[in-house]
């Protein structure tokens, strides 16, 4: 221990005897382990940590699955497996909703939940106030109760006394009953939550459009919580084969369930890509230390003189390297700090779960630990392996050159080939992401997105669902905002355009061979449209007509579909004499009808949904003929849309007052939000790739400058010799250009396995991309070429008298 001490008191020291060297590695070690703390954190409270609940390991998610796909669930399917299961402790299902809250100026847009009685108390969520919703809160009549999030709670005056009282929602008064604790509940878009009520219409097995959540008895394992829902599910198959036939059932754990799979694979590359900070971040500091080492050689000359053994100086080095590992490690702390302050700021909402506490708690503390000590030991080691090869006799000679060691100089030049190998890899990457980015920009959409405004319309449910009504309420809608000055055309719809049809609807083609199992049959977006919607919104008709006014209840149903759907299943046929059926939508009512026959009339040009990378088959129906409740708005107008939207607004509360305008976007509002995932990633990917890019320069800067002062003697000798300056400038230059080559030809293989592991998030690109490696290589080498410039004129400028006076 007293070795130990007297190791450590003599590290700081010499740290402190050498300031700038220190302060310059601490920072190179800060910035590496900073981002792998900043990242590590997002991977550990995403994929790795417990969930925030009491017991996480019972808390399971139930999905209908149909085919090898996850889907939400029946009503009834819920009633029948609550009842039938024998493997839950309590199942819960909910639903989103969105409601309009009274306010002073105009009813308020909320998101909200709707959940069977005991949800929350079942998650052993916590409250601030108050209870979860009582059993009998859940019967039709007594369902008029709401707990509030923290973050609307305190919207509302933080009123410590608010149990009991009541807050105006959808036009009706409610009593709130509890108000959740602050946390994680605060970060998901919902603001309230209202009990579930099934009504007499929704209990069947036909609409699917719940969640479902359950936690298992103890001791229950998930293989046989699986067993007991299938049996479950076989049995409702049996009873019922025209609604459940080919419906299965799948159990997983919470954790993670509604992160998809492509993005659980970029967190870890991410992960990845920041190691190769660290690892670049360590090679500079070896470096570093390497050529420190150099200039102490006559001290450890007379360590050894006075009998000092190898191990004891080996063990002093190391001890300094991983001091400078912890104080990198300090420093790397509040780094990670505040890039982790800066990736929330930028982080599309939604990215991750609403579980995902962004915090540095003790495990990512004890990874910033175990990283410092790692990249200690990393980069400690080599240097402090050459410390105890200095020979004494030569060492203490004056001029004595012996101690610079061909050996160091090969370990050098090593690092930075393995530097610039790994910087490679790491911006092509950021090459790889870049170009991907840039292909979904100039994706073709399928629509006209400049001045074009949209919001949702969200009807309470306590209104009339008569099919006559909502048409006669939305036509007022319509005439109202078309009499607002400077809009060209105004649509309602189901759906948003790259967003989504509104529905995911099974459909059959009139005439062909009937498939009698309904999982078997073909899917396709479906929605409900007003005549306006195509020139509204800029969609091309490429065959046939859109709809009119006079495509009503009354007359034949007819039906327009996309050309994805055409290439899908009429390929061969002229889609304009083929009919599909589609089982009724009842408006207002989670019910399917019988199934209707619907004639094709028009095609339209593809319009992309989600995140740009795919065509959908799509069907879209007349509003006029299927109207259904809650619907969306888009307004054409002939200048800046958003500045328009308190006369929209106004337009709309002159019909209804009581109603919000829910989610106001523009069109480029909402093109951007879709490729906001793939802006982050691009953008963290530059950022990664610009530290390696700087790192890898300062490390090439860093050899050569110390290979020009080692070779002073030399170079001086070439010039003596009649050597021009330009000759000594090539030279230098030469020899950066081969290192970075070597490490570019090594990078290569890198590069191919970065590319590989991004594949499935990339679009329009392969995993070997060959001109964004070209790019990458390009800026690496003039990088390479810049920081070894100066060296390289410094060399030029050896007077060869005097470094030739030295010997």
């Amino acid at each position: 221990m007293q070795t130990v001490l007297r190791n450590l008191q003599y590290a700081v020291r010499q740290l402190i005897k050498s300031p700038v060297f220190t302060l310059t590695a601490a920072l190179t070690l800060a910035l590496g382990i900073g981002a792998n703390t900043a990242i590590f954190t997002v991977v550990y409270a995403t994929l790795l940590a417990p969930m925030p609940y009491p017991e996480p390991d019972q808390l399971v998610m139930v999905w209908s699955k149909i085919q090898t796909y996850h889907n939400v669930i029946a009503a009834q399917d819920f009633v029948d497996w609550k009842k039938q299961s024998t493997v839950f402790q309590d199942l819960n299902a909910w639903s989103g909703g969105s409601f309009n809250l009274a306010t002073k100026d105009q009813p308020e847009y909320l998101e909200g939940q709707q959940t069977t009685p005991g949800m929350y108390r079942m998650m052993g969520a916590p409250f601030r106030y108050g209870r979860d919703f009582l059993p009998e809160e859940g019967v039709a009549g007594r369902e008029h109760v709401v707990i509030l999030l923290n973050k609307l709670w305190k919207r509302l005056g933080s009123d410590p006394n608010i149990i009991g009282k009541q807050i105006k929602i959808d036009g009706t008064g409610y009593a709130v009953v509890g108000v959740l604790a602050p946390g994680q509940a605060d970060r998901l878009d919902q603001w309230l939550i209202v009990p579930l009520v099934f009504k007499p219409e929704q209990l069947n097995h036909d609409f699917h459009w719940l969640l479902a959540m359950g936690r298992l008895k103890p001791g229950v394992t998930m293989k046989q919580a699986q067993a007991n829902m299938e049996t479950v599910t076989d049995n409702l198959a049996k009873a019922f084969p025209k609604s459940n036939k080919g419906w299965g059932v799948f159990v997983e754990p919470l954790h993670n369930d509604f992160l998809p799979k492509e993005e659980i694979n970029m967190l870890w590359i991410l992960l990845g890509a920041v190691g190769f900070i660290l690892l670049i971040a360590c090679v500079n500091v070896a470096n570093l230390l390497i050529a420190r080492g150099t200039t102490r050689q006559k001290e450890l000359a007379v360590r050894s003189a006075l009998g000092a053994s190898r191990k004891t100086i080996f063990a002093q080095f190391l001890t300094e390297n991983l001091l400078l590992a912890i104080i990198g490690g300090v420093a790397g702390i509040g780094m990670g700090w505040l890039a982790l302050r800066g990736l929330q700021l930028i982080m599309p909402r939604g990215t991750l779960p609403s579980e995902a506490d962004l915090t540095l708690n003790l495990p990512i503390l004890a990874f910033t630990l175990a990283a410092s000590t790692l990249s200690g030991l990393l980069f400690g080691c080599a240097p402090a392996y050459y410390a105890t090869k200095v020979d004494p006799a030569e060492a203490l000679k004056e001029g004595g050159r012996s101690g610079t060691g061909a050996g160091r100089q090969r370990l050098r030049r090593v690092l930075v080939v393995g530097e610039f190998a790994l910087a490679l890899a790491l911006l092509t990457g950021a090459g790889l992401a870049i170009h991907s980015f840039w292909n979904l920009t100039n994706v073709d959409l399928g629509v006209n997105t400049t001045h074009v405004q949209t919001f949702f319309l969200p009807v309470p449910d306590s209104r009339p669902k008569d099919p006559a009504l909502i048409i006669s309420y939305f036509r007022q809608i319509l005439t109202s905002i078309k009499s607002v000055p400077g809009v060209l055309d105004v649509t309602v719809h189901t759906g948003i355009p790259l967003r989504g049809a509104g529905f995911g609807m099974p459909f059959t083609i009139a005439g062909a061979p009937d498939i009698a199992d309904p999982s078997q049959r073909p899917n396709a977006g479906f929605g409900m449209i007003t005549p306006d919607y195509f020139n509204t919104y800029g969609i091309q008709i490429t065959r046939g007509r859109a709809f009119t006014d006079q495509d009503t209840a009354d007359t034949v149903k007819v039906a327009v579909v996309n050309e994805e759907l055409v290439r899908k299943y009429f390929k061969d046929k002229d889609p304009l004499q083929q009919r599909i059926n589609v089982e009724e939508l009842i408006p207002g009512v989670t019910k399917l009808g019988p199934y209707q026959t619907w004639q094709i009339v028009g095609v339209y040009h593809n319009v992309r949904g989600g995140d740009f990378r795919d065509d959908y088959p799509e069907i879209h129906i007349p509003f006029w003929q299927i109207p259904w409740p809650n619907a969306a708005v888009g307004v054409r107008t002939a200048s800046d849309p958003a500045a328009m939207m308190r006369s929209i607004a106004a337009a709309v509360h002159s019909v209804d007052p009581q109603i919000a305008l829910a989610e106001p976007r523009t069109m480029d509002e909402i093109k951007s939000l879709n490729l906001a995932s793939d802006r982050f990633i691009m953008s963290l990917f530059f950022c990664f790739a610009a530290v390696a890019l700087l790192l890898a320069a300062v490390g090439i800067y860093g050899v050569m400058a110390f290979t020009v002062a080692q070779r002073e003697h030399e170079l001086g000798l070439r010039m003596a010799l009649g050597a021009s300056r330009n000759n000594v400038v090539n030279l230098v230059l030469k020899e950066a250009l081969v290192l970075a080559l070597l490490g570019l030809g090594i990078g290569l293989v890198g590069a191919y396995f970065v590319g590989r592991a991004m594949k499935s998030t990339l679009y329009g690109v392969g995993s070997l991309d060959f001109t964004a490696i070209a790019v990458v290589a390009l800026v690496l080498l003039g990088a390479s070429l810049l920081a070894s410039w100066i060296p390289a004129r410094r060399a030029a400028g050896v007077e060869p008298m005097r470094a030739l006076r030295t010997e």
